[in-house]
């Protein structure tokens, strides 16, 4: 296959690994995306087997947000990390309506890191670690 061809069929996607605390908690994580951004659906679930270590956990589903998918699972084995501020999901908008309703499913139970307000780099902004540990940047566009 040409080289063209294989770059045609990459792409990118964040994958949220449940561990430690969260471990179980990726379904009702994927939920609460779903339900914060307009047009977002959950697109895929397998869930452990019977028995399976993980079980009743997701072993890996896919999931669209804001037109980009996100995996996410669970993952019962011992792991020396879990989610970092460092890295966040960001979605930008271009209705303060639809941030203002992103931002109230999002904060329920969040730590807030930069409150929802104008700043110099935007209108409207926000910055949380929702109640899983995932770090969100909400981001009013610019008209």
């Amino acid at each position: 296959m040409p080289r063209h061809r294989l770059l045609d069929m990459q792409r990118l996607a964040p994958c949220l690994m449940f561990v430690g605390d969260q471990c179980g908690n990726a379904e009702e994580a994927m939920e609460l995306y779903v339900s914060a951004f307009e047009g977002s659906r959950v697109t895929h679930v397998e869930r452990f087997a019977s028995g399976d270590a993980g079980e009743p956990g997701i072993r890996r589903a896919r999931f669209e947000v804001a037109g980009s998918e996100v995996l996410a699972m669970d993952s019962p084995g011992p792991h020396a990390f879990s989610f970092t501020p460092a890295m966040s999901l960001t979605v930008e908008l271009d209705g303060a309506d639809a941030l203002d309703a992103a931002w109230g499913r999002l904060a329920d139970g969040a730590t807030v890191l930069m409150p929802l307000d104008a700043y110099d780099f935007s209108p409207r902004f926000g910055w949380l670690q929702d109640r899983f540990g995932v770090t969100w940047q909400l981001n009013l566009v610019a008209a």
